[in-house]
């Protein structure tokens, strides 16, 4: 059994609605009767039915509609059982290629078919997707637990596994990592603590995906409608043009609709100048999840860290973080809580001097109010603009979107790499505004596809993030077929989308994951790509990000969007000056969150029980870990923590910053060697990125780096100094 299979079909599923629990108590019966009804249903006539026939098997899009994904996830699961039952009752002796690799070759139906689901209901999800992400959730989880639950295939792969001296590399690394995960999942427990497992791993499923159905629901519930323009002083025609169009998009004609995004920050109150109209913008993030009875999502964060903390005991650990972070570089939750708390004192020294500025610019303008939530970012870009007289819409004018694709991020990966993307116009696509473009090496082989869906859109969900359609392996013969997802808002037709210098770092973040798959050069699926640990993962993109301000890859695409002309130097030195500005707050804001998940992930099942109000344990929390900066509240609060209790993110949102330490530390080097080379851009592509989890992440490293890095390049990549000690 793959697990990128189960992962991706069990993440494609627990993204909205939850089922009851009478439900889930039928789960098991009623996968198998509708999984032989989808043997019917499921014929040739279903483009999911074969391999796709299009280069490197990209979807067929052409051909794929909603009613082919139920019957098509059902049989693939049917076929799935199968095939992992007759791996488990085969008469010969267990042996490496009858019973490992069988298993890797398995489920290459619903594979295929679960990639495809799971990438549109994030991409271009609509009612329909979230129901039936509804209907499946259970049934994954028991799919799943069918297989990793199995005695007699986990008696073939202990039997394997205590003789794994005689296997060395990707193979003994295959073999340690399919028994540890067995292990992980309970195959070592006695029947009555396996009932007890699928039953929280179900009613996990049911959390889980009822979290994040609310999120989904509260996009509208917490929209916020302004009557009157005046109100919108601050912002750009561009802007509130956009604000019009949602509202008219919301048979709203006349007003004007502002949607939170996904953090507690909203980018929208750096220029709103209506203090009322800000206040009521972060009121409306910051309380998501705590007003409507049937969107509060209070009550599932206990349950689900009481679930969580349950079976981490069942299993052995002592709290969910020790069963996550076991697999990790961190490896124990105390080591990832040290590595933040050892942050926080100069984090808060830097706070402390950026809201003393901040106090200045409001005292100055007759303001008789200390700083809040929602004045900081209005009144920190007064102080940017006054400290480095920096115009963020000036800096935008150099950055127009084609140019920083092309003669930006291909541009950087061409001079690291030596890759070309070329435009495939006979992919098709699920949506409008995507590109396709075929990967070449520097020797002008394929490496495979990638997808640019950069561009906001109605079901698309918020932030940024990589998947893919096809991973890489030798074992199966396949190349990468990779998305990059964004949410960029599209400017009008005929006008050029002008980015952000944030948005720009962020395309080359998120091509540092695409490559992390698309180099990928292992044998085995399960192997394969960014199938790494949390606080890994996040280490070869944030390592991507640094060449945006690279000097050759600016002058080739920090171009005016009329005249061509080069950004000045004068205003690129206020952007790298201004670089590291509002960091104290940036920085904080993350610990904070991270420390939060932490604190809910390493209580035991009474604590976790024992939570009467979501707030107050929040709020105990941030002042236990020193964080508690009123105007600097956390990045997600509770109730909107999406990457912990919707996502893959549990006891593992501290992985940015574990990460950032890596990239920082190996940015360095490479400066320190040459810069944006091909040498240099080889040497990471053979130690890091073409491993994936063939070889453990620290070994990786060391082998790239010659040692363990230190947290000094952090500290200079985020611009932050020791608090002063009198």
């Amino acid at each position: 059994m793959r697990k990128s299979i189960i992962a991706v079909a069990i993440g494609a599923a627990l993204t909205v609605a939850a089922c009851t629990d009478q439900e889930a108590a039928q789960t098991t019966e009623q996968t198998a009767e509708q999984t032989q009804q989808a043997a019917t249903e499921f014929n040739q006539s279903n483009p999911f039915h074969a391999e796709s026939t299009l280069p490197f098997s990209a979807p067929d899009f052409t051909k794929i509609k909603f009613a082919h994904y139920e019957p098509a996830l059902l049989a693939g699961m049917e076929e799935h059982a199968k095939e992992i039952d007759a791996i488990a009752t085969n008469s010969e002796p267990a042996s490496f290629e009858n019973t490992i690799v069988a298993m890797e070759k398995s489920g290459q139906l619903l594979s295929r078919v679960a990639a495809v689901f799971g990438n549109l209901a994030g991409s271009a999800g609509n009612d329909d997707f979230r129901a039936l992400q509804v209907k499946m959730a259970p049934k994954f989880a028991a799919h799943s637990d069918n297989i990793n639950l199995n005695p007699e295939l986990f008696a073939r792969v202990k039997a394997i596994y205590e003789t794994r001296d005689q296997f060395e590399g990707e193979a003994l690394r295959l073999v340690e990592d399919t028994y540890k995960g067995f292990v992980r999942a309970g195959a070592e427990l006695n029947e009555e603590q396996k009932t007890r497992i699928r039953e929280i791993n179900s009613e996990m499923s049911s959390v889980t995906t009822e979290f994040r159905n609310n999120l989904m629901t509260l996009v509208d519930e917490n929209m916020v409608v302004v009557d009157d323009k005046a109100q919108l002083a601050g912002l750009s025609e561009a802007q509130i043009a956009n604000l019009a169009q949602a509202a008219e998009n919301k048979d709203m004609s006349g007003k004007y609709v502002i949607t939170v995004t996904n953090t507690t920050r909203q980018p929208i109150l750096s220029a709103l100048e209506n203090r009322e109209l800000r206040e009521k913008i972060w009121k409306a993030s910051a309380l998501r999840g705590t007003g409507n009875t049937a969107t509060d999502n209070r009550p599932l964060v206990q349950k689900l860290s009481e679930l969580r903390a349950e079976k981490a005991q069942l299993l052995g650990y002592e709290n969910w973080g020790a069963y996550v972070l076991e697999q990790s570089m961190a490896s124990a939750p105390e080591a990832a809580q040290q590595m933040l708390r050892d942050l926080v004192p100069a984090v808060v020294s830097n706070v402390e001097g950026e809201m003393a500025a901040i106090q200045e610019v409001i005292n100055a303008g007759g303001g008789d109010f200390e700083v809040q939530p929602w004045d900081w970012a209005y009144y920190a870009e007064k102080v940017r603009a006054e400290k480095y007289a920096l115009d963020s819409n000036e800096v935008k004018q150099y950055f127009e979107f084609n140019r920083v694709v092309e003669d930006g991020v291909f541009y950087a990966m061409n001079q690291l790499f030596g890759i070309t993307f070329e435009k495939r116009d006979d992919i098709p696509t699920y949506a409008d505004n995507i590109v396709v473009y075929e990967v070449k090496d520097v020797d002008g082989e394929s490496l495979g596809l990638f997808y640019g869906d950069w561009f906001t859109r109605e079901g698309k969900r918020g932030g940024a993030w990589m998947s893919s359609f096809v991973s890489q392996s030798h074992l199966m013969n396949t190349k990468p077929v990779i998305l990059n997802n964004m949410n960029i808002t599209k400017a009008a037709d005929g006008d050029p989308t002008l980015l952000s210098f944030d948005e720009v770092s962020t395309m080359f973040h998120e091509m540092g994951h695409a490559l992390h798959g698309m180099f990928s050069d292992v044998m085995y699926p399960s192997l394969a790509g960014t199938s790494v640990s949390r606080d890994y993962v996040e280490f070869p993109s944030t390592f991507q990000e640094d060449w945006t301000l690279n000097p050759k890859v600016i002058a080739n695409m920090a171009k005016h969007y009329e005249t061509g002309e080069q950004i000045p130097q004068q205003l690129l030195d206020k952007v790298m000056a201004a670089k590291n500005f509002n960091m104290g707050y940036d920085t904080l804001e993350y610990i904070a969150a991270a420390l939060l998940d932490l604190e809910y992930h390493t209580l035991t099942p009474e604590a976790a029980a024992s939570i009467e109000d979501v707030s107050e344990f929040e709020q105990a929390a941030l002042v236990r870990n020193g964080v508690d900066v009123d105007a600097v509240p956390p990045r997600y609060r509770s109730t909107f923590f999406a990457h912990v209790f919707a996502g893959g993110y549990s006891a593992g949102y501290y992985a940015y910053m574990w990460s950032e330490v890596l990239a920082a530390d190996a940015f360095k080097y490479v400066q320190e060697n040459g810069g944006l080379t091909l040498e240099n851009g080889q040497a990471f592509r053979d130690a890091i990125l073409s491993k994936g989890n063939s070889k453990d992440p620290m070994q990786q490293y060391i082998d790239f780096r010659g040692q363990k890095p230190t947290v000094d390049a952090l500290l200079e990549r985020r611009g932050l100094t020791a608090p002063k000690i009198d």
